[in-house]
């Protein structure tokens, strides 16, 4: 089985990469831009095996996507390449339009010129994995769950931009008969997180006895994924889902902001104790425009039709990703040092 992964030196793709040279056995082409969110020692695990390969592109070179795919022959595409922060998408949305448009609609393009060359048997089995976000569905009250037939309604400049590649890829399977599968996730969190993101920025903070930033009162809700789980639904979408149709994934672990940053502080106390309470570090912030205030998946078609479930609980995976920044300064010292370093970010002019 030969893939190719687009993003995979970034968070979730470098998990998935991981995942399918080491217990799947598979043949990986890894293609990833390597823009500050793609990290080659995310990768570390497997550059040393015969089956991975990496090449450095952009998804949005045609001429090199084209090139890439007819000389790696793949069975499958699973494309992750993105870019994924809101609060980035907010003051700087025109990258976001590029990679996760215009890039998915060339990796399309691609993919379709290859498909087409393809014996009817290999043609068959060919697979276009599309992975996105939940965020596409905008915001939820109280009550209910994203299902798969729920109407999209984004809120930011980055749901924008997924929705809208989320509907390129599924017109290209229905205009071209090309076998797309799309898969819709809620918030992954895990070993190799970019600090940026709420989980490990609140860890490495709280490490460095820095501000605890909370947006708003910390009442947003959000279906928390570890990141082994998402990709280990992602090969079993690629291996038995069905061209055409969305997937959800979610954890089913649902936790207020603030609530994920006390369980954080709870591990902290007893992991790395100080005098007080980590928690005397939380501060709470003016929020961000447009902060959708709840997420939550319903994963049922994924679990009754292919026979996926989370492994972890949100009480055990936070423990394994707080343990895990604890013991990997080596990974994530050089990204705080000369990357980013928990600067607040999307703020608008005069805010």
């Amino acid at each position: 089985m030969r893939i190719i992964v687009t993003g995979g030196a970034g968070f979730i793709g470098s998990a998935l990469v991981r995942h399918l040279v080491n217990e799947v056995g598979a043949e990986v082409m890894t293609i990833d831009h390597l823009t500050y969110a793609g990290n080659l020692a995310s990768l570390r695990e497997v550059e040393g095996s015969s089956r991975h390969h990496f090449l450095h592109a952009d998804i949005g070179d045609v001429q090199k996507m084209n090139e890439a795919i007819a000389s790696f022959k793949p069975h499958r595409i699973m494309h992750l390449a993105a870019e994924s922060h809101v609060d980035r998408s907010i003051s700087g949305a025109s990258d976001f339009v590029e990679t996760n448009i215009v890039g998915t609609f060339s990796l399309l393009e691609a993919s379709r010129n290859y498909w087409s060359t393809l014996k009817p048997d290999r043609k068959d089995e060919f697979r276009f994995l599309h992975v996105s976000t939940d965020e596409v569905y905008g915001s939820l009250g109280s009550e209910g769950l994203f299902t798969e037939v729920t109407p999209y309604d984004p809120s930011s400049p980055y749901s924008a931009s997924k929705a809208a590649s989320d509907h390129l890829a599924i017109a290209w399977h229905r205009t071209y008969g090309l076998p797309v599968i799309i898969s819709n996730c809620s918030n992954n969190y895990g070993p190799y997180h970019f600090p940026e993101k709420l989980i490990p920025l609140i860890i490495l903070n709280a490490l460095d006895g820095n501000p605890l930033p909370v947006y708003g009162q910390g009442t947003n809700i959000r279906d928390w994924l570890y990141v082994e789980d998402h990709v280990r639904a992602l090969h079993l979408i690629a291996s038995q889902g069905r061209p055409g149709e969305k997937y959800n994934i979610g954890g089913r672990n649902e936790r207020r902001n603030i609530e994920v940053v006390e369980a954080i502080c709870t591990l902290m106390d007893d992991l790395r104790p100080v005098q007080h309470s980590h928690r005397e570090l939380i501060t709470y912030v003016a929020d961000r425009p447009g902060h959708d205030a709840r997420y939550a998946i319903d994963a049922t078609k994924l679990e009754t039709e292919l026979g996926w479930k989370a492994r972890e609980t949100f009480d055990t995976g936070i423990e394994r990703t707080v343990r895990w920044f604890l013991e990997n300064e080596w990974w994530w010292g050089p990204l705080r040092r000369s990357v980013y370093g928990g600067q607040r970010l999307g703020l608008l002019k005069g805010k």
